[in-house]
């Protein structure tokens, strides 16, 4: 909840689907490289079984896609080859968007975060093209914490690293929606990065302490 003066200290933003439209990325990168194992991953699919998951998570499901069935490790040798092809792919698209980038220059009032599921060598990158990386004061991602969304442990581990009270947190995904709420956080439901700017600018308007009219 806000403070009692009606102020949020902090923004917790993820990261895929939310600051960047990665995800038709991360998509085009899994589809190439599971296709030698027979599997035919298309964009739908990969949305109801891979956004907002760990990789592992991600893994198990691809594999189930398989006719005949592949392993789960069959599916995760094949990652570090998608790892590296988002990263060649990442450094040729701009995946953050300019109201983006307009935004988070103007909350400056805010200590900024970014909690991901995903890998920093994979987000920082984009961060420094953007030119946003400056505005975050923390960033959590896959390795920091053992428990990983829905569990509450990256949003925790984001506020306590200055000491935020107030969080509000942006996310897309229902695991992502979950960890928040677990941590005891005020949550911005997104359903794209396009949507980001005005839902948070919105929840910060409503969270202003009303002023009494002028008689």
């Amino acid at each position: 909840m806000p403070s009692p003066e009606g102020r949020y200290d902090s923004i917790l933003f993820d990261f895929d689907g939310v600051l960047a439209d990665t995800e038709p990325v991360h998509w085009a990168c899994w589809a190439e490289v599971v296709r030698p194992l027979g599997i035919d991953l298309d964009w739908e699919t990969y949305r109801r079984i891979g956004i907002g998951v760990r990789d592992r998570v991600l893994a198990e499901a691809i594999a189930a896609l398989a006719a005949p069935r592949v392993s789960v490790e069959e599916v995760l040798e094949k990652y570090p080859e998608k790892r590296q092809l988002f990263l060649e792919k990442a450094r040729t698209t701009d995946p953050i968007p300019q109201t983006t980038i307009e935004l988070l220059s103007s909350l400056a009032d805010y200590k900024l975060a970014v909690v991901t599921s995903s890998f920093a060598s994979e987000v920082e990158p984009l961060l420094e093209r953007a030119g946003i990386r400056r505005h975050f004061a923390a960033l959590v991602a896959a390795t920091d914490v053992r428990r990983h969304k829905p569990a509450p442990d990256p949003y925790l581990l984001a506020a306590s690293r200055f000491q935020a009270k107030h969080p509000l947190v942006v996310e897309d995904s229902a695991a992502g929606i979950e960890s928040a709420r677990a941590a005891g956080f005020d949550v911005v439901k997104v359903a794209s990065p396009a949507e980001v700017p005005g839902a948070v600018r919105a929840a910060l308007a409503l969270a202003q302490p009303s002023r009494p009219r002028l008689r």
